[in-house]
């Protein structure tokens, strides 16, 4: 049977989804975020040693975790290296439902990511045979049912995107649509500066247009009064941690006390 993907439904109906980033590519860690009782996890391998390989062990992984008590399991968004056809062919054999695709610029790559993520006719996706996503063939309808529970996330992180955004998020096929904050305020000519006014009067107006034309907007923030700003405006994903901030703080916090020192402040672009 085609598992339900409840990240998708849950957006389509108006709730929001709060998730954690995950950095560091290990199944142990990803089975101990699937525990902890978010909505949505992000496996990413932009800017992570990861690779296809490991990311299976860590859906593997994600799937046996535990969901918190009173929660649904945790459903994993995965975030290619780049909007590339092989890249999302891979990870949708894997049995990713939910891609997050970066540095998509105008409403030509968002359709060619959409068509990624479809079997001809209605797009270019390869058959890959008994495939994990197909529980190996065994999922008899999943070529002509996989689109149905098959997510798409685009980021819009430069000015040029921006300029762009009512067009990228009229593509058919788009279901949501991700501010990156750090790559978008250095593009907007305030590098390092999240928090900048302007940089967060653009954010909110990004998030209500991509509200209103009917497209969920997301956004990473670990600042917790601007990420609950975020969902006060519309947001609808949004990551909130991410595992290698609140590993250091944890652990520079520990340290310090016994090292008779204050903990050092280290600085995040969220």
């Amino acid at each position: 049977m085609l598992p339900t993907n409840s990240f998708k439904k849950a957006m389509k109906a108006g709730q929001s989804q709060i998730g954690i980033w995950s950095t560091i590519p290990s199944p142990t860690v990803a089975e101990l975020l699937g525990g902890a009782g978010y909505d949505w996890v992000l496996l990413d391998t932009e800017h992570t040693p990861n690779d296809v390989a490991i990311m299976l062990t860590q859906l593997q992984a994600l799937a046996a975790a535990q969901p918190a008590p009173g929660r649904q399991a945790t459903q994993a968004v995965v975030r290619p290296a780049w909007n590339d056809m092989v890249l999302i062919k891979r990870y949708l054999d894997l049995g990713v439902q939910t891609l997050l695709l970066p540095f998509v610029q105008n409403a030509e790559e968002a359709a060619a990511a959409v068509s990624s993520m479809r079997y001809a006719p209605e797009g270019v996706r390869g058959m890959g045979g008994s495939v994990r996503a197909a529980n190996y063939g065994r999922t008899q309808d999943y070529i002509q049912r996989a689109h149905e529970e098959l997510c798409l996330l685009v980021q819009v992180e430069t000015a040029e995107a921006l300029a762009n955004l009512d067009e990228i998020a009229a593509v058919d096929g788009v279901d949501g649509i991700f501010i990156g904050p750090a790559d978008l305020s250095a593009s907007l000519g305030y590098p390092g500066q999240p928090f900048h006014p302007e940089v967060t009067r653009i954010i909110n107006d990004a998030i209500r247009r991509i509200r209103a034309a009917g497209k969920a907007p997301g956004i990473l923030m670990v600042n917790e009064e601007r990420a609950r700003e975020c969902l006060e405006l519309g947001a609808q994903f949004v990551a909130v941690a991410v595992d290698t901030i609140v590993l250091r703080d944890g652990v520079d916090r520990i340290a310090a006390k016994f090292n008779g020192q204050q903990a050092a402040v280290a600085t995040s672009p969220y």
